[in-house]
């Protein structure tokens, strides 16, 4: 292996640039995954226009590739196998890693944030967080179950099930497969909003049974609708500095449930009186982790083998790992058309 590699780093905002690294080394417990694709994730690009520090270290947390070689004490695994990895480093010993709950381990760590990510050639990650990639899944559409797990993970929590009718605010990647996670999940009706003319029709093309532009005639017909007809739960997506939370409260029924996936960049307001009048459940919701026996992860996976086709429609973009400056760029420019940027060294 060779003794140095190439990884990303964001030196200011606005600009990543390529630095030679020592290649990345397994550790005890761990795996080198040689890097196929690596995502370009929303909260990626809150970073690199300066909405929050870049990290230190090397970015990106969408990652599937190939195994290059195993640390000491390594068993199940072999080198070539084609994985994709849970960018999620947990002690796996206390309550909440025991329950499940590992996204709430007080020594959590995310790849791409506090220890280097795949924006590489190569990435060391714990041998645990590895799983199979489906054969049926090219690099990039596997890859995407980190955010598809995101959305599992929110509709989860939210309870939604069979015959629910479901508002997800923003039609992002992360909006899109929470979609495509509600309809899973039996929601009879996903309604949409949607900024941009090709989120929209990507909505509808995933199924989406209303979809309704963020103008203020867009708002009043979301407004209608909600009145209608009950919203039993909410999924806010938008974040940054959004006031989606208060439009989530007020359209939710009474009772009913909004989770939040976006990431808000500075504190926003909410509408407490409706939140508690209406007694509506407000639910925070971090990355993913296991319900019984299985894993958010692993259902996402699933969903997308079975939603494969509809699923790689939100791939929009390719780039080289030494065009990544072109590929973040890409990725801000939604009203161009960009959804998800994938990026292969």
């Amino acid at each position: 292996m060779a003794v140095t590699m190439r990884a990303a780093f964001c030196p200011a905002p606005g600009r990543m640039e390529l630095r030679d690294v020592p290649t990345a080394r397994a550790g005890s417990g761990e795996v080198v995954v040689r890097v196929r694709s690596c995502g370009i994730c929303g909260s990626d690009l809150h970073w690199f226009h300066g909405g929050f520090p870049a990290p230190a270290v090397c970015p990106g947390h969408e990652i599937c590739g190939q195994i290059a070689s195993l640390g000491e004490g390594v068993e199940g695994l072999r080198v070539g196998d084609r994985v994709v990895v849970e960018p999620l480093v947990v002690c796996r010993e206390c309550s909440y890693c025991r329950t499940g709950n590992y996204q709430l381990c007080p020594r959590f760590q995310v790849l791409g944030l506090m220890r280097p990510g795949g924006f590489a050639d190569c990435v060391a990650v714990p041998a645990y967080a590895v799983y199979p990639a489906p054969a049926g899944l090219d690099d990039a559409l596997a890859a995407l179950c980190e955010p598809t797990a995101v959305c599992v993970h929110g509709v989860r929590l939210a309870g939604i099930g069979i015959g629910d009718r479901v508002l997800v605010l923003g039609a992002g990647t992360i909006g899109l497969l929470s979609l495509l996670a509600a309809r899973a999940a039996g929601a009879a009706e996903v309604a949409v909003t949607a900024r941009h003319t090709t989120q929209a029709g990507m909505a509808r093309r995933l199924g989406a049974t209303h979809v309704f532009s963020t103008t203020r005639e867009g708002s009043a017909e979301r407004d209608a609708f909600a009145a209608a007809l009950p919203i039993d739960a909410v999924i806010e997506t938008v974040g940054g500095a959004a006031d989606t939370l208060n439009e989530a409260i007020g359209a939710v029924r009474p009772g009913g449930t909004v989770v939040v996936l976006g990431v808000f960049t500075a504190p926003p307001s909410l509408a407490a009186l409706a939140l508690v009048s209406k007694e509506v459940r407000l639910i925070g919701s971090l990355t993913y982790g296991r319900a019984g026996q299985r894993t958010d992860f692993e259902v996402a996976l699933q969903l997308l083998e079975r939603r494969r086709d509809e699923a790689a429609q939100l791939i929009t973009h390719r780039f080289a790992l030494d065009e990544i400056q072109r590929g973040f760029e890409a990725a801000s420019d939604k009203a161009g058309g960009a959804i998800k940027v994938s990026i292969a060294p």
